[in-house]
């Protein structure tokens, strides 16, 4: 019913809802852009999809082959370059010195060892050019097996080319290192180096009164009842530490044979604790006759070898060499890892 008091606003129609649309009335049409509307399109999508998911694999593939061919091209690298070590040609050169160090520590896997010491000699020695050799050392000494190999092969190498030899001391040339010395022609210090310390030493540490203050025992099973020996945390016996004095005795007496047949008359034989372990400054030691002159490289090539062109013969881990060991390191570590649940046998 119409209110006759209700006035509408002038310009504007009355307002009219929709009518609702009736089950009998045609749906609204899709738009052509509207792909679903298209048949067949449930299967193109699927083949989208699956080309899609091909495409991935490849690229995955791809890279996966890449990066194995890329640490393949690395490892191949490595290898080269640890083979083409750097070291100073074999074939005839002008005159000069050859000059092989002897620095730091004298051990297995060292820039030291006998490995490295012995392979740079032999170039030297065989290089034409090369008037005399000098071995520049540096070392407080290390492994007595290291120190001998070094030494036989420098007399050995010695007698074959028929070349000189002579040691340059820096700072220090004791024990293992002297023992390298001794083989060399003339011995050249400075007058404030340290030469000597001509003995053999077994160092370790002894636990078992602690352990035995804090209640800790230890249990060590072995076949063998000297199969402990040297252990830690085990008592030694009067025969144990016989045993050890008596090898330590005979390394030490072929280390004073080899100074001796090394240095001959030169030496100073009376002199007290010579071949004690003491050590002595450089001016010291030509006192008695440890060692020759004093002087350094450039003095020897100049005014002894007389060939002032000095060519360093050392032989050092490269980079590919430092990275192989480590890896290689790395592989033994996993590998020990994995085995330590077994028992250790030794």
């Amino acid at each position: 019913m119409t209110d006759p008091t209700r006035t509408e606003p002038q310009g504007f129609e009355p307002f009219e809802r929709p009518a609702p649309l009736s089950s009998a009335q045609p749906a609204p049409t899709m738009s052509k852009n509207d792909p679903t509307s298209q048949p067949g399109w449930e299967r193109a999508t699927l083949e989208k999809l699956a080309f899609s998911a091909l495409r991935e694999q490849r690229a995955t593939r791809r890279w996966k082959t890449f990066v194995r061919l890329s640490w393949l091209a690395f490892f191949i690298f490595l290898v080269w370059f640890a083979m083409s070590r750097t070291s100073a040609s074999t074939t005839a050169s002008t005159a000069h010195t050859a000059v092989v160090e002897i620095k730091g520590e004298i051990a297995n896997g060292s820039d030291a060892s006998a490995e490295f010491v012995v392979a740079a000699l032999k170039t030297a020695f065989e290089d034409a050019g090369a008037k005399g050799v000098v071995l520049l050392i540096n070392s407080p000494g290390g492994s007595p097996v290291q120190a001998g190999i070094i030494n036989d092969e420098i007399k050995r190498l010695k007698a074959k080319h028929n070349k000189p030899v002579y040691a340059v001391v820096e700072e220090t040339c004791a024990s293992a290192a002297y023992y390298i010395a001794a083989a060399a022609d003339q011995i050249y210090v400075d007058k404030a180096s340290i030469v000597g310390s001509i003995g053999v030493l077994m160092d370790g540490f002894g636990f078992t009164g602690t352990m035995e203050k804090l209640g800790v025992e230890r249990r060590l099973l072995t076949a063998g009842e000297n199969k402990g020996f040297l252990d830690p945390f085990s008592p030694m016996s009067e025969p144990q530490r016989a045993h050890a004095q008596q090898m330590l005795d005979q390394i030490h007496t072929q280390f004073i044979n080899v100074v001796k047949a090394g240095r001959g008359d030169r030496l100073k034989l009376d002199t007290p604790g010579l071949f004690s372990g003491l050590f002595w400054s450089g001016q010291q030691a030509v006192d008695l006759g440890l060692a020759d002159h004093l002087g350094n490289v450039d003095y020897v090539a100049r005014e002894v070898i007389k060939a002032e062109d000095v060519i360093d013969y050392t032989r050092r881990d490269n980079v590919a060499e430092k990275l192989a060991k480590k890896f290689g390191a790395a592989m033994g570590n996993a590998s020990v890892s994995a085995l330590r649940s077994a028992p250790a046998l030794r």
